[in-house]
């Protein structure tokens, strides 16, 4: 019985002193990585790598990549590489993201899975991409970012000649979002067919 409860105890102190200690202090240190980043001149390297006046996204990831805002750190790092041209960078902080079960992180989850399908995509990887992109509808059906992936499922159908799968996006748009910009769009693509 002592063991049991030593175990409890000692479960409960490590949640309460290092959990939920390591938590605080990663969310305190995104801040100005977050404020780079999204700021009126985004800086995507100072935000990436930090500097003297503050942590970057991949300090981030690598003091508390446990965490939850490790985990959201990564999609950022992800985002920064892309947008400073380092593909293969930018995929494998991507791809580290786990994915959120809660409502507020289904459009970052669709995000994570669309930049992947567009990174797929500069590859050449048609096929990987227009699963990422058929993945990144189903985890956010929003008039947002659902429209957008299926749009972007049916240009990559459309270079790679397959028609059907193409007109499937394209009836999933009408019926679903018939009046996005992006269905307009996809029936101009799978038109020209």
């Amino acid at each position: 019985l002592a063991v049991v409860v030593l175990v409890v105890v000692g479960a409960y102190l490590y949640k309460s002193l290092v959990i939920d200690g390591n938590a605080e202090k990663a969310s305190e240190m995104i801040v100005e990585a977050q404020d780079r980043f999204a700021g009126e001149n985004p800086d995507f390297a100072l935000a990436l790598n930090g500097d003297e006046n503050g942590a970057g996204f991949i300090d981030v990831v690598e003091q508390y990549g446990s965490t939850a805002a490790g985990n959201i750190a990564k999609h950022y790092a992800g985002i920064c590489y892309l947008r400073l041209g380092d593909l293969e960078n930018a995929e494998k902080y991507l791809a580290q993201y786990d994915a959120v079960d809660e409502l507020a992180g289904e459009v970052v989850n669709a995000q994570n899975l669309g930049l992947r399908g567009d990174i797929a995509v500069e590859k050449g990887e048609y096929e990987a991409a227009a699963a990422l992109y058929k993945k990144a509808v189903a985890a956010s059906k929003n008039i947002y970012t659902a429209p957008l992936y299926l749009y972007k499922q049916t240009l990559v159908y459309a270079q790679l000649g397959n028609k059907a799968e193409a007109q499937k996006c394209l009836d999933a748009l009408q019926t679903n979002y018939p009046m996005a910009a992006e269905t307009r769009d996809a029936e101009k693509v799978v038109g020209s067919f």
